[in-house]
């Protein structure tokens, strides 16, 4: 199916932007784009979509969220809000813990009902593409189960969707080398012969695994074909980024008490650096030091981190917003992070683009200025998302 989009009056691609624009686009990808007025003659006869002289942005792409879960952690919430933290409530056998037997409970239609309801509230914000872990199952068959539910989010869209399988926590319970010896050689190799996951992530903590463990796991995963990244830096610093930046991983995640030797490291592998801003706000953790990561050289990406504990946040642009506010970075380079960076932090660089190549997902914005979602915080002035040329939030 062929199609040009007309009437844009500014589009960033997103390092770039064009004005009086105008996209081509040939089975759901672009294969050109510049200025209206320079449209080649060989497109001239497609059928064109006038867009009302609106701004264009890339569609977002949220690269961390935790989107299948069940139940909630409200009560968690008020305690912490009281002064609790968050590493006591988990050591207590809370936090996480709840979710996963509320999680364990639900059954796989359950569980992508209200996945997929959370997936739709993240489309109407403009977010085309995103991550979803597992990690609240701590059990193979729970932890596969979540997966499946990943897998039918993917097939029904019309969001793009990777799927990462999370080594999170040890089970309460179990046995530390035990779970570890089922998750290296029942877990992960089921994972990767089934096509479940593209990824494996470790959360490297007080609370949860080694650096040595997360190793253990990481390897493990490279062995059956997955990428790597991980949860690095949150609660204490581990040295967990500088292992996935050995390790060759797509992205460390967090990095709220990351330092410059790790932020060195991220520059020099080119792993992506992901922040993740609610969670540090409501753990009262350090923000993390955007504006001095992306002068070194650390490609940044932001993400929601969307989960019931720690970040229990709806929208990439509101976490884009207080990277701006509370990080540093300018609305352009939160915008880039939040699409292109988040992209190559999911190995997916035909994502978070629109260069001829890329994919043709693409936000349309209710006005002519393209940055205006990044302006308006509390509401996002959308007029329409576009999955692969095709209309997923219709145009107003």
């Amino acid at each position: 199916m062929n199609s040009i989009f007309t009437g844009i009056s500014e589009l960033y691609t997103p390092t770039e932007r064009l004005t009086q624009a105008a996209l081509a686009v040939s089975e759901g990808e672009i294969v050109w784009l510049g200025p209206e007025s320079a449209l080649p003659e060989s497109y001239r006869g497609w059928p064109t979509t006038g867009l009302g002289e609106r701004g264009v942005l890339p569609g977002l792409v949220d690269s961390h969220t935790h989107l299948v879960w069940a139940g909630d952690r409200l009560e968690e919430y008020l305690r912490r809000a009281r002064g609790e933290s968050y590493e006591a409530i988990l050591l207590a056998g809370s936090g996480i813990h709840q979710t996963v037997s509320a999680t364990q409970q639900a059954s796989e239609d359950e569980l992508y009902e209200l996945a997929q309801a959370r997936a739709r509230v993240l489309l109407q914000g403009g977010v085309t593409a995103l991550e979803v872990k597992s990690g609240y199952g701590l059990s193979l068959e729970h932890e596969l189960k979540m997966l499946r539910v990943i897998r039918r989010l993917r097939q029904a869209g019309p969001q793009r969707i990777t799927a990462t399988l999370l080594a999170h926590v040890i089970p309460s319970g179990v046995k530390r080398d035990g779970y570890l010896e089922m998750f290296t050689t029942e877990l992960i190799p089921e994972v990767a012969r089934t096509g479940l996951a593209e990824a494996l992530d470790v959360f490297i903590d007080e609370g949860a695994f080694s650096v040595a463990e997360g190793r253990r796991v990481f390897e493990a995963a490279r062995r059956h074909g997955l990428a790597i990244k991980g949860h690095a830096e949150q609660l204490t610093h581990t040295g967990a980024t500088r292992l996935i930046c050995e390790l060759g991983g797509l992205s460390a995640d967090h990095l709220e008490q990351a330092t410059e030797q790790d932020w060195r490291a991220l520059a020099g592998s080119g792993t992506v650096g992901t922040l993740l801003p609610l969670a540090a706000l409501l753990l009262r953790k350090p923000f993390p030091e955007a504006r001095a990561m992306w002068d070194l050289g650390v490609k940044v990406a932001v993400a929601t981190d969307h989960n019931p504990g720690s970040s229990p946040l709806f929208s990439l642009l509101l976490a884009l917003q207080l990277t701006v506010a509370l990080g540093g970075l300018s609305v352009e380079e939160a915008l880039v992070a939040g699409t292109r960076h988040a992209a190559d932090a999911l190995g997916q660089v035909c994502w978070g683009r629109l260069t001829p190549g890329a994919v043709a997902d693409f936000v349309v914005v209710d006005g002519p200025q393209a940055l205006t979602p990044l302006y308006h915080w509390g509401h996002a002035p959308i007029a329409g998302v576009y999955v692969a040329g095709r209309p997923v939030m219709a145009v107003r």
